[in-house]
């Protein structure tokens, strides 16, 4: 008997690319034996109903195809749950695949990885897990809230350029009108005031299509790594930024990561982003949840 997986596609991601990628995969994955349930929704919020619907009916895996956003509609339908999550990377940022090392702009190598992920079974990795305005979600890779997140709110809010240049486009525009935040931090029960550009909470190495915030971040080591940036001159600032691509940015003396368990995180007017995806605003608490999420990588 077959495996029966739901495969969830954003027709969307990658600006319409994803639909092919989604189909492409389908393909692949029938072609292996596979028994497939297709889940399609112009609409988000629909998109995500049919996966809860779905999971509920009995499926084996649920797969998705498309950037973070979809890799957080999945994350949050089966964290806790003893359901794998695969991912078919088609997507701008793709950051969580990166994390989980899986091929990127290659639909077929995706899916070779997801099959022989489904023969071994996968791994366990941690998940973030954040509370915020009386709801809670997940996280598998990062949670933002300062100068990135409002860089995420600007580009989101653009339909153009398109690809990856949106972002660093929307980075050089907020940092012309951006001011330095103060936060109170409470991490593991000592709190403190922290003026800073931005503070991320990180169980994952990468946000903005492959910046490495945080390169020793590991994914199942029970810890959260805690990443500011305290404040800088423009000028300075754009200095450092490039570095962040090949995480060698960590020795500069703005730059403090700090290991945590539980983070609560407040500033006026901050809203948090998590994997890419608006979550609320400050106050959010963030903590773990051990070997959380079951992923076939």
């Amino acid at each position: 008997m077959p495996k029966k997986i739901a495969v969830a596609i954003n027709p969307a991601a990658s600006f319409g690319r994803g639909r092919n990628a989604g189909h492409q995969a389908v393909g692949f994955l029938r072609a292996a034996g596979l028994d497939v349930v297709v889940l399609e929704a112009d609409d988000y919020d629909a998109l995500r109903r049919a996966v809860d619907v779905t999971l509920a009916a009995g499926v084996e895996a649920l797969v998705v195809v498309g950037g973070d956003g979809m890799v957080h509609l999945g994350v949050n339908a089966v964290a806790g749950m003893d359901i794998p999550l695969g991912i078919v990377p088609a997507g701008t940022g793709n950051d969580v695949a990166r994390l989980l090392a899986l091929p990127l702009n290659d639909t077929g190598a995706a899916c070779r990885r997801l099959l022989a992920a489904l023969e071994t079974g996968g791994r366990r990795i941690d998940v973030g897990r954040v509370a915020a305005g009386g709801e809670t979600s997940y996280f598998a890779g990062v949670l933002s809230a300062g100068f990135d997140a409002a860089v995420n709110e600007r580009a989101n809010s653009w339909r153009w350029p398109r690809g990856k240049s949106r972002y660093n486009l929307a980075m050089l525009r907020e940092l012309v009108s951006f001011r330095r935040i103060t936060y109170t931090v409470t991490a593991d029960d000592v709190a403190w005031r922290q003026p800073a550009l931005l503070i991320s909470v990180a169980n994952g190495q990468f946000i903005g299509g492959g910046m490495q915030i945080t390169p020793d971040a590991v994914p199942d080591d029970g810890w959260l790594d805690m990443f500011v940036v305290k404040p800088l001159s423009r000028l300075r600032f754009l200095a450092v930024f490039p570095k962040v691509f090949a995480g060698k940015h960590t020795s500069h003396p703005a730059v403090e990561i700090k290991r945590v368990r539980k983070v609560q995180l407040d500033a006026e007017s901050v809203v948090a982003y998590a994997d890419g995806e608006r979550i609320a605003g400050l106050p959010v608490v963030v903590d773990l949840v051990p070997a959380g999420l079951w992923v076939l990588a």
